[in-house]
């Protein structure tokens, strides 16, 4: 099973060619990137590890594919992904977030739908191996 968040998750796992193309456009319109990772792709797990500081004077996108080198390096079987900040409005704001990174072998979610009183629906997500 495919883990689909954030921007470009039904496409095949973008190339550091295609990376580096996204980091540049960020950077043009003057958006601060960040890198976080996970072990818990859950689709309510919104607190994932941060990589360092989110890098809001960097002009060169070699500086952001060095920091996504070096937490590939540490955290290999890990999902990564950078996002980007804008801050126009005095408060930073996600503008777009995609996966750089997964591990060899995702985990299965399985989602049990129960129907309650009154046209409730309750959903529940378990992983499986």
């Amino acid at each position: 099973m495919r883990i689909t968040q954030g921007c470009f998750s039904y496409l095949p796992d973008l190339t550091d060619e295609q990376i580096t193309a996204q980091v540049e456009y960020c950077l043009r319109r003057d958006w601060a990137v960040g890198i976080e990772f996970t072990d818990d792709p859950h689709p309510r797990n919104t607190y994932w590890e941060m990589w360092g500081h989110p890098m809001f004077d960097l002009r060169d996108a070699k500086g952001v594919l060095m920091e996504l080198h070096d937490c590939r390096t540490a955290y290999p079987d890990s999902y990564i992904r950078l996002n980007a900040f804008d801050n126009t409005r005095g408060f930073e704001t996600v503008m777009m977030s995609f996966i750089v990174n997964r591990p060899a072998e995702e985990p299965r979610l399985h989602m049990t739908r129960t129907e309650g009183p009154g046209r409730s629906i309750r959903y529940t997500h378990t992983v499986r191996p």
